[in-house]
């Protein structure tokens, strides 16, 4: 009874700050966040910090906070200070989800969502390294929903620290960059170079999706390593991304193939989830659907992609049978 009474309470305290914080938000800005740091004096390092975090843990906007970080404590320390509340409010909410919710969620969930949550549990810290490099993924929702999985506490968070450096120094650059530039504490020659920096930290973000996806695609195989695979019964997937016309076409399909068009794949990944760690063949009329298609679910998470060369054209010519 104390235990639930607890829980409850918890789960009260937290909805009650994220309506506060969303009632409020427009009143958190940089200007407030820099004069109660300014105002906490030394401390001021610690005082950000510990704002940073609950923020997190409330869903304030972290862009802002970063930001403010790197005007006020220049781009080195800024980076440490950011990093470290982040990660810490990104901890607390990992921890008050898991407290929470974890074991309902064990215990009802089932099916497809069964399917994919034991999918991310099996990646472990390699998705939590993921989708902390891939900037795609609501960060403040994410802690939580992290929580309610079995992924180790330890791999979380190293995962979480390390993985968000390069997202936390080029957003905290940037706000150095404006805070100098406003300042008129540079000249114009340092202006520019500090602005390209900029520029070039978050254009490097915004590509490491493409980057990751790359390396998280298995290597392109042929229609013969696919037909020896399928002869030998292995656990792969063949996913057609055709059309519907084109799958029931003159060229046919393979024997067991599951027919998703690349125009509804991100529609229809629940029907994946359970495929999140084991192999997926992608084919088409040639491999250039495939290769799109690939590249999709490789930034959603799946981590052994294969494109087949030539597709259903080369499957056809070696005389494969199909259906």
């Amino acid at each position: 009874m104390n235990n639930k009474l607890l829980r409850f309470g918890l789960l009260s305290l937290v909805v009650a700050g994220i309506t506060l914080a969303v009632v409020y938000r427009d009143y958190f800005d940089t200007a407030a966040l820099e004069q109660w740091v300014k105002g906490a004096g030394v401390a001021g390092p610690i005082v950000f910090m510990l704002i940073y975090a609950v923020g997190t843990v409330l869903f304030l906007p972290g862009s802002v906070l970063t930001l403010t970080g790197g005007a006020i404590f220049g781009p080195v320390l800024g980076t440490f200070y950011n990093l470290t509340g982040a990660t810490i409010g990104a901890t607390i909410a990992f921890l008050i989800a898991r407290y929470l919710a974890a074991g309902w969620v064990e215990q009802k969930t089932g099916g497809r969502l069964k399917q994919l949550k034991e999918g991310v549990e099996g990646e472990g810290w390699r998705f939590v390294a993921f989708v902390r490099l891939v900037p795609l993924f609501p960060f403040n929702l994410l802690n939580y929903a992290l929580g309610i999985t079995r992924i180790k506490f330890s791999h979380y968070v190293i995962a979480t620290y390390v993985c968000m450096l390069p997202g936390a120094f080029a957003y905290t650059y940037l706000g150095y960059a404006a805070r100098e530039a406003v300042a008129g504490e540079v000249d114009i020659q340092r202006y520019i170079q500090m602005g390209i920096i900029a520029t070039a930290l978050l254009a490097i973000v915004a590509y490491l999706p493409r980057i990751i996806g790359r390396f998280r695609r298995g290597p392109m195989l042929n229609v013969a390593e696919l037909k020896q695979r399928l002869d030998r019964a292995e656990d792969i997937l063949v996913l057609d991304v055709r059309s519907k016309e084109d799958f029931t076409g003159e060229q046919g399909h393979i024997d067991g193939a599951t027919n998703i068009p690349l125009e509804d794949l991100m529609q229809r990944l629940d029907e994946l989830a359970d495929r999140v760690e084991r192999p997926v063949a992608i084919v088409c009329r040639t491999d250039r659907r495939s290769a799109k298609a690939a590249q999709l679910l490789a930034q959603t998470g799946y981590a052994d992609i294969h494109v087949i060369k030539g597709g259903m054209t080369d499957w056809n010519q070696k005389g494969y049978p199909v259906e």
